[in-house]
């Protein structure tokens, strides 16, 4: 017999894709109305916010558990893993790549920027989570979450 495992839809699903939607905005950028790129901000700021909101709920139903400090911790996580750093990551490669591509036409310079930034998104995804997971663990979780005891 096997254990069937609780699906977590914001991490084990294609909703998760969610979250990268600002990398996107952020590559189409030259391409895009600002107010597109800001909208893909909104789409990635309310997954963080729907994945906070959903562990904080399932530690409220457990004996001794810290809704509030979960919340805090996953938002805080989220936020920088998947909307902040992406973003300015992809936003500064895409800046780069323009510029050493001034001198090109710009139809070609913006096929060049947009797809430098797509194709850096793959690449980016796990050294970010893995210097925010240390940030976490050595500096936010033991200095400032300790002191959330709800």
């Amino acid at each position: 017999m096997t254990e069937s495992k609780e699906v977590d839809i914001y991490r084990d699903t294609p909703v998760r894709y969610l979250g990268y939607a600002n990398e996107v905005g952020e590559a189409f950028r030259n391409l895009v109305h600002r107010t597109v790129v800001r909208f893909s901000y909104l789409v990635s700021a309310s997954y963080v916010l729907a994945d906070a909101t959903s562990k904080a709920r399932k530690e409220k139903d457990v004996l001794d558990g810290k809704p509030i400090r979960t919340f805090a911790d996953v938002l805080i996580w989220q936020g920088l893993a998947s909307v902040a750093i992406p973003g300015f990551t992809i936003n500064r490669i895409c800046w780069g790549v323009g510029k050493m591509t001034g001198k090109l036409p710009a139809a070609t310079r913006s096929v060049i920027v947009t797809g430098s930034g797509l194709l850096a998104i793959p690449f980016i995804i796990k050294p970010i989570d893995r210097g925010v997971d240390i940030l976490m663990e050595e500096g936010v979780r033991p200095y400032a979450l300790k002191h959330i005891h709800v």
